[in-house]
């Protein structure tokens, strides 16, 4: 089948393949060139179906953005739910993931940059933003606070959420760099760094997260 022939779906894999050829298009014409006549062609969908799913182009495009963001963070816990008991082994996983395909992508990125482009101008896109941000934080926080308890470090709830904020800035720079493809180094190499730096960004001994490397799932 195409993406332009019509077909029937379940609700939520509509609603699902609109997000994802939202993204396509900002992604190759940008947030001007993606019309909701190209957006329902890529999706194999009448362009009626937009207002009945979303009422309009612009709230599709921040539901897109949401979409995008989730995509990220449910990523890297779903990797975290995949470890054993060991929450120094969750804590590695979830790190690690925002360093691998597929949350490692320069499309991803772009299109990151695309929206971020509106985070200070328009409210919606602001309240996107913060709220993704803060679940993965959370996220973060609620992975750290066992590791740090366990090895004797303080695990006060301040502590935990600046410690977590830091850890954001370093997957954010890392998830950046890696993505753009420049080619000064091999991206295969992030994971091992990411967990090196998280070692001592949160005081814990050598090879506390860098041991459970091998189990980061393969890209």
């Amino acid at each position: 089948m195409t993406r332009k022939t019509f077909r029937r779906l379940a609700k939520d894999d509509r609603r699902h393949g609109l997000l994802e050829a939202t993204l396509d298009c900002i992604g190759e014409h940008g947030l001007n060139g993606a019309s909701a006549r190209r957006i329902a062609d890529r999706a194999g969908v009448t362009p009626g179906l937009i207002r009945h799913y979303f009422g309009s182009k612009d709230e599709m495009v921040r539901a897109a953005y949401a979409y995008l963001m989730e995509q990220l963070t449910d990523r890297a816990e779903e990797a975290a739910r995949d470890a054993s008991q060991d929450p120094d082994e969750a804590l590695a996983r979830f790190i690690g993931a925002n360093v691998m395909t597929p949350s490692l992508s320069v499309r991803h990125v772009s299109l990151w940059a695309t929206f971020i482009g509106r985070v200070e101008s328009e409210p919606g896109y602001s309240t996107i933003h913060r709220d993704g941000y803060r679940e993965f934080l959370e996220a973060l926080e609620r992975l750290i606070h066992p590791v740090l308890a366990a090895h004797g470090r303080p695990a006060d709830p301040a502590t935990c959420q600046g410690l977590a904020i830091a850890m954001n800035g370093l997957i954010d720079g890392l998830w950046i760099e890696g993505s753009l493809g420049h080619g000064l180094y091999d991206p295969a190499r992030l994971p091992r760094i990411v967990l090196a730096a998280a070692e001592g960004l949160l005081r814990l001994p050598d090879q506390t997260l860098l041991r459970h490397l091998p189990a980061l799932a393969p890209t």
